[in-house]
């Protein structure tokens, strides 16, 4: 291997695990990392073990009471403190929830360091993307928030700006809670309006605190959005942002969950459409912030027809080492799938869709409510920045 790329994995983080019936399938993990084997993608990226985020790592980004509460509940599940988000049905207790919870937030963490430092020039951790995690408290299947930590730790080696891009359908609400009023980091998401989807938040008038005005970008699509409009906002917006901001490195999280077969969300996205967004961010990686690329999973519910190879193109880009989308999946890892799940995988890598979208400048529909998205985001943010809206 060559050190252009970083995958960061131990197979312990899949006792990640809020039990049975819980839509966080552990399952998506394991048949995520045995596709990515199958592929043989293991020959072109350096796989790496690192240690769990310490308590002085996670106080980065959470509080000392916080961490507290998550150890207790750990060592006593039934006495969750739900003022922290614990022991909820969303985010319920469980044992060595501390543990694991901060091993994948050290993946995130140590694959920060790797970029910054040039270890690699790509890290990416398909575990982490834990978003919605806040400070004080855990939130829609977060416990710690490992897309934080490692853009905190990316600024306490020096960075002096981070981009970071949220492509789940849920707003990436937690990571633009920790940096609302950091000048140094600007937080784009893309996701599902607030009115129709948890968090409830995300709305284009969120912008930065008084400190970092124009630092919180929100492109809140409609119920619906299929491919081409979707990749017609985010290409709309982030391009202009990464030219203006020139950031030094890029942290993304690309859930799976836009999906078109995702049972938790309304937004109807192919593969493919996911697939180029992952690719985008590779290239803009390259051409803004000097190929430093820190890539994380997230959110994604089907899972075993889209997670474990939206995640596997993401692999496979940062590699180098991109799979043509019309290949089949091979059979070994087919009959892996019917053996943990007893359900077919999908055959091939792709949905069969070609997405193409229409370039902003092309021109503003004033009663599509995708271009009504997109106009809000940049009339909310775009004069923070110099840009016109």
């Amino acid at each position: 291997m060559s050190g252009e790329a970083r995958l960061m994995w131990d197979e312990s983080v899949t006792r990640y695990n809020f039990g049975p019936g819980h839509p966080m399938d552990p399952v998506r993990l394991t048949l995520t990392m045995r596709l990515i084997e199958a592929f043989g993608l293991d020959k072109h990226i350096d796989i790496v073990a690192a240690p769990a985020a310490g308590d002085s790592t996670l106080g980065l980004v959470h509080r000392v009471d916080y961490i507290a509460a998550v150890r207790h509940a750990s060592d006593s599940p039934w006495a969750a403190d739900q003022r922290f988000g614990l022991g909820t049905p969303d985010t319920p207790a469980f044992e060595d929830m501390h543990d694991v919870s901060a091993l994948i937030a050290g993946q995130s963490v140590a694959g920060a360091d790797d970029i910054w430092r040039g270890t690699a020039h790509h890290a990416v951790n398909f575990a982490g993307g834990l978003h919605h995690a806040m400070a004080g408290a855990a939130s829609g299947f977060c416990v710690y928030n490992d897309a934080s930590l490692g853009i905190a730790r990316l600024l306490e080696l020096g960075a002096e700006r981070v981009v970071y891009i949220d492509t789940d359908v849920h707003h990436g609400d937690g990571v633009q809670d920790s940096f609302w009023d950091d000048p140094r980091v600007l937080t784009i998401s893309l996701h599902e309006h607030p009115r129709t989807l948890f968090p409830g938040t995300g709305r284009p008038e969120e912008a930065g605190g008084e400190q970092a005005p124009g630092s919180a970008v929100n492109i809140a699509l409609p119920a619906g959005t299929s491919d081409a409009e979707w990749l017609r906002a985010l290409h709309a917006v982030v391009p202009e942002l990464l030219a203006e901001f020139r950031p030094q490195a890029l942290v993304s999280q690309h859930g799976a969950d836009t999906h078109f077969e995702d049972p938790l969300a309304h937004l109807t996205l192919s593969l493919d459409a996911q697939r180029v967004a992952a690719e985008s961010c590779h290239t803009w990686a390259h051409e803004h912030a000097n190929g430093r690329w820190l890539a994380l999973g997230g959110g994604g519910y089907a899972v075993v027809d889209v997670v474990p190879r939206i995640w596997t193109h993401l692999v496979a880009l940062a590699a180098h080492a991109p799979i043509d989308p019309e290949t089949e999946t091979p059979e070994t890892w087919r009959e892996i799938v019917y053996a943990l799940t007893r359900q077919q995988g999908p055959p091939r890598m792709t949905d069969g869709r070609a997405p193409r979208w229409r370039d902003w400048h092309a021109g503003y529909d004033p009663a599509n409510a995708v271009d009504q998205a997109i106009r809000a985001t940049r009339e909310a943010v775009y004069p923070s920045h110099g840009l016109l809206a």
